[in-house]
């Protein structure tokens, strides 16, 4: 007898999805037209599940409120971004374009530092709170910032992202001790973690909040990201907004144009070098973009 119903992907592995249902966890492959392109079932899809013989198949995948090509994600509430200025040390231009990937969807981004108990991270603290975005100090080590970033997460479905040894699953013990996840060990030589999440996973935390635990990433996986158009990016970085529709030229780019409302807030102090420096960057990741590979 085949049964339908209803349910959300909590995991997805080598082609094979859990789907969690009101009647307990189906495990399912997917349909044929549902292995290619943006049609591939993410972690957080909500789904139409056929289950025959105890075997599952997603048949449907529900409308998507959002999804991210890294991590592989869809129908998030916000991300959290982890950073730390301790071994392995987060450039700024990750968080900014992990950050930047969101805003261009309108995905809240909060930004939690961790290992402040071997560096503060005072710069990079201040940094992104005067850029607009609520920052968490946090340590896994000595529980700091946990409680804090416990209500700031309650009864939403997040992602947890970052670089490779950031701690995000240390974190997501102290969150929930019973998770038990692995962690792993930094090189000092290499100044980078190992990977020790090697799927998309999402954890009942209780009081309604999800969390999804994901691989970390290096700079070398940044290019592997989603992608945006050029004349977007302004908007995913909330500390140029005051100024966006305030300069000389319409179509201002915010690079060399005079009369820049953009160039001139920089000047003043008021945005900051680095976030400056990302949108750069960024942009001209973006202006080598193709209408069609946003399709």
């Amino acid at each position: 007898m085949t049964k339908q119903c209803e349910g959300r992907i909590i995991r997805s592995l080598s082609g094979f999805y859990e789907v969690q249902t009101k009647d307990g966890t189906v495990t399912c492959r997917a349909r044929g037209n549902l292995r290619r392109g943006t049609a591939i079932p993410l972690t957080g899809d909500l789904v139409t599940i056929t289950v025959e013989h105890g075997k599952g198949m997603v048949e449907k995948i529900h409308q998507r409120r959002n999804s991210f090509v890294r991590p592989a994600v869809a129908n998030i509430d916000a991300l959290v971004v982890f950073a730390a200025n301790a071994n392995p040390v987060t450039e700024p231009f990750l968080i900014d374009r992990v950050a930047a990937i969101a805003g261009d969807q309108e995905v809240p981004v909060y930004l939690c530092v961790n290992k402040c108990d071997l560096d503060p991270a005072q710069d990079l603290i201040r940094i992104y709170t005067h850029a607009g975005f609520q920052v968490i100090a946090a340590s896994a080590e000595t529980g700091d910032g946990i409680e804090q970033l416990r209500e700031l997460i309650k009864g939403k479905l997040v992602a947890f992202t970052g670089n490779s040894g950031v701690g995000k699953s240390s974190i997501l013990n102290r969150l929930c001790p019973l998770l038990n996840l692995p962690t792993g060990e930094v090189s000092e030589k290499l100044g980078r973690g190992r990977h020790t999440t090697r799927h998309v996973e999402l954890y009942d935390l209780g009081d309604g909040t999800l969390v999804a635990d994901t691989p970390g990433f290096s700079s070398f996986d940044t290019d592997q990201m989603d992608v945006m158009l050029k004349e977007n990016l302004q908007y995913a970085f909330p500390d140029f907004g005051a100024y966006i529709g305030t300069c000389q030229f319409h179509d201002c780019s915010h690079r060399k144009e005079p009369g820049c409302a953009i160039t001139a807030a920089l000047q003043n102090g008021e945005i900051e070098p680095t976030r400056y420096d990302s949108y750069l960057k960024l942009y001209e990741k973006a202006a080598q973009i193709k209408l069609w590979e946003l399709k």
